[in-house]
């Protein structure tokens, strides 16, 4: 299993905006995520409800910058900025560090964000 290569894989996808997409493409059915907010998901099909409900908050990318990506075993880290101007009229920057720890089919089984 090519860690490295499935991370770099997964920062393009996210670095594109298609944030959902990533999510349903990597993720295994019993992936857990937490960020920094105390928000957390115990399965895939809840990170998916999260990312479109977020996804189909956001009136306009002005950007996302994949600054950096790291790779030890079967873990993963990847330094992002976003900038997004949400529908609701308020604006999102938030630069972060996204751990992933990866299973022996090359799934995501836990996702953790950091405020950068």
């Amino acid at each position: 299993m090519n860690i490295k290569a499935l991370a770099t894989e997964i920062d393009s996808i996210v670095a594109q905006g298609a944030i959902v997409d990533a999510v349903k493409q990597f993720f295994a059915e019993d992936a857990r995520t937490s960020d920094y907010n105390n928000v957390a998901t115990s399965n895939k099909t809840e990170m998916v409800e999260k990312m479109e409900g977020f996804a189909s908050a956001i009136g306009k990318v002005n950007g996302i910058t994949l600054h950096h990506t790291l790779v030890d075993g079967n873990v993963s880290a990847s330094e992002f900025t976003f900038d997004f101007d949400m529908k609701d009229g308020s604006s999102i920057y938030w630069h972060e560090i996204i751990r992933r720890i990866w299973n022996d089919e090359g799934k995501v089984i836990n996702e953790e964000y950091f405020n950068a």
